[in-house]
């Protein structure tokens, strides 16, 4: 990196805030990057002009320099995302803006080693690129979303989900595997990522991954935190009662046991013992009673931990994603802030689902890729 306050740690800064506008936005005229960037009109001029020259960008109509559309260029190239669920891997292939291209969703067994993740990995994003007439070499990098707490040296050290993973360093087998630079985060984290994209005007919020365990991704002050050791967001471990049941990670009562789709499918399985942890929804909503107390249980234990957040970071936002993500589980967080956050607190506090559904964390990757994409010059 050049020094900082040099002229060309300058002239990086400002090509960072122009490519970081573009990639918010489908399409963007010059003037209106000055504007958000707060940079001189010809200042921006010259980037766009710098960038059109590498091929990352490409303009269009407008009247005169200030007036053209900018976006960023088809041909740049790619980026790729995967998402390792409990049961399911996810391939995403997207643009260098980060906004997928094309998708697929395969079943995996959550015992698979992780050689053997990585090499339908490979398959899928194989097949997704010869879909688009394009090969691997047109992938600059990948991000690649994990369910289970990261260490800052990119290792699993709970392999309760994904014990196939544990001890990995996941970063540098999936970089070998892809054959292309791979980041590796927390699927919630990811998720948390995708949301503050897409409403980049919330500068704080927390995304509730809820589906067979409980995740918590943050951006706080428009920044993802990971925390101080990079394993920040375990709400689901947080314990609710030291008495209550057995929790997959040793500890009694912790709100994953209260919340967590394995837990909850477990106590149906007498009676319905093919359920799956993402057919829990459409079950209760179809009005079965069983699986609809089962939700409107877990929505409270998790109002009692959202108060938790809420009271600890006052997010402006929480938002629910992953299998049982519903207006179920919604209704009863919100209830839960009503009753735990301090006063006036939970009603300031939006609860909403997400509205990238279960393609948060395979997004998320998608943009996390994006920081190990070269810039021009």
């Amino acid at each position: 990196m050049p020094p900082t306050g040099s002229p060309s740690a300058l002239r990086s800064a400002n090509l960072e805030r122009v490519v970081g506008v573009l990639r918010s936005a489908a399409e963007v005229s010059q003037a209106e990057i000055a504007r958000r960037t707060d940079l001189a009109p010809a200042t921006v001029s010259n980037i766009v002009r710098q960038l059109v020259s590498t091929g990352l960008v490409e303009t269009s109509g407008g009247g005169g320099r200030r007036g053209l559309t900018v976006r960023i260029a088809r041909g740049a190239g790619l980026v790729a995302g995967l998402d390792f669920g409990h049961s399911h891997l996810e391939v995403a292939v997207g643009d260098l803006a980060g906004r997928a291209l094309v998708g697929t969703r395969r079943p995996l067994d959550n015992d698979h080693s992780h050689t053997e993740g990585l090499a339908l990995a490979e398959a899928l994003l194989d097949d997704l690129l010869e879909e688009l007439g394009e090969s691997r070499e047109a992938v600059h990098a990948a991000g690649l979303g994990l369910p289970a707490p990261i260490t800052r040296d990119g290792r699993i050290t709970a392999g309760s989900i994904l014990p196939g993973w544990v001890g990995v360093a996941a970063a540098d087998v999936a970089s070998k595997a892809l054959g292309m630079p791979t980041l590796v985060d927390n699927d919630a984290n990811l998720g948390a990522l995708a949301e503050h994209r897409d409403h980049p005007d919330v500068t704080t919020l927390a995304y509730l991954k809820v589906s067979s365990g409980i995740g918590c991704g943050l951006v706080l002050d428009g920044h993802l935190y990971r925390g101080g050791l990079g394993t920040a967001g375990e709400l689901g471990h947080v314990t609710l009662d030291e008495t209550g049941p057995l929790c997959r990670c040793g500890s009694r009562g912790c709100l994953e046991a209260y919340a967590g789709g394995s837990g909850l499918v477990e106590q149906l399985r007498g009676r319905m013992p093919d359920l799956a942890v993402h057919d829990l929804v459409d079950i209760a909503v179809s009005g079965d009673a069983g699986a609809r107390r089962l939700l409107e249980d877990a929505g409270r234990a998790l109002g009692q931990g959202s108060a938790i957040l809420a009271n600890l970071l006052s997010p402006e936002a929480i938002v629910v994603g992953g299998d049982l993500a519903c207006d179920i589980v919604v209704d009863g967080i919100r209830d839960g802030l009503r009753r735990h956050a301090v006063d006036g607190l939970g009603g300031e506090i939006e609860v909403r689902l997400s509205t990238l559904g279960d393609q948060a964390s395979v997004v998320g990757a998608l943009v996390t890729a994006l920081d190990a994409v070269a810039l021009p010059g």
